[in-house]
């Protein structure tokens, strides 16, 4: 996977952003503008975003010139949360399969469709026959809370979702097939080797490019976490993705320090528009 340091930021996923890493501290607007200016976005952008924003209920303004999530992007925060405790999900594998039927869903609402297609590719499903999905047993505390993890993402409630095992040898062999785990390792590898040589360097780049790049890069790796399948040995390398996942939450880490030095670097908002400092978790 290439360097993504040099991407271009889009303005709401920025600040979204921003907020999230933010916790429950308020963001001043003139960090979002300045911030904006690292990813060549002009403080007007910044402003008109913000005010879409909370037009939208995703954003709040609660002090002047300060800004929050608002109750819209709560599923945001929940995935932030996700990610953070994905070895936390995962638990002994037994062989059993869980599965998921969806013939009966209708395929004409494609809003539907696509939020159930995106539910299933989260939690690591892959399509086994026409309508038919299938993952290993090995998420969560049991099926009903995969049952339940699937309705949040947008799964529809008639959808069946059941274990299954004891399939004869010819599907077995189509299952094995379903995933790579080769080239999944091959990922694993290559983003936290990636991630620690950033590391290493960082100290001497300044600290807007450093800045600009950490976003980059920790998205991408981020991104690369939440849509793992987080599939059990021995279809992956149990050992190495840990460490994937370790390096992940330290590059995240070191990111969040990173712009708490690039907020040091600006003048001071006042006493009501307080600096806001990125929690190092």
């Amino acid at each position: 996977m290439p360097h993504q340091v040099n991407s271009k930021a889009q303005p709401k996923h920025l600040l979204l952003e921003l907020l999230l890493a933010s916790s429950d501290n308020p963001l001043p607007v003139s960090h979002a503008v300045a911030a904006g200016a690292v990813f060549g976005i002009s403080e007007n952008h910044v402003r008109v975003t913000l005010a879409r924003l909370v037009a939208q209920d995703m954003v709040l303004a609660t002090e002047r010139g300060t800004y929050r999530l608002g109750p819209a992007a709560q599923g945001l925060a929940q995935d932030v949360a996700n990610w953070r405790q994905a070895a936390q999900r995962l638990r002994p594998w037994t062989g059993q399969y869980v599965a998921v039927h969806c013939g009966l869903l209708a395929r004409s609402d494609r809003s539907a469709s696509r939020q159930r297609e995106r539910a299933l590719h989260l939690l690591g499903f892959a399509e086994l026959q026409r309508d038919f999905y299938l993952r290993p047993d090995n998420i969560e505390a049991d099926i009903a809370a995969i049952r339940q993890r699937l309705h949040i993402l947008g799964l529809e409630a008639s959808a069946v979702v059941c274990s299954c095992n004891s399939f004869d040898a010819a599907t077995e062999t189509t299952i094995d097939s379903l995933w790579d785990g080769a080239t999944l390792n091959q990922g694993y590898r290559a983003t936290r080797q990636r991630l620690e040589n950033w590391l290493a360097s960082a100290a001497r780049l300044p600290i807007d490019q450093a800045a600009r790049e950490a976003f980059f890069l920790g998205g991408a790796a981020i991104r690369q976490l939440v849509y793992d399948p987080l599939l059990p040995e021995p279809m992956v390398d149990g050992a190495l993705r840990q460490a994937f996942i370790d390096s992940v939450h330290a590059f995240d880490a070191a990111g969040r320090a990173i712009w708490n030095r690039f907020y040091d670097t600006l003048p001071a908002p006042d006493a009501v528009s307080r600096k806001v400092r990125l929690r190092v978790a």
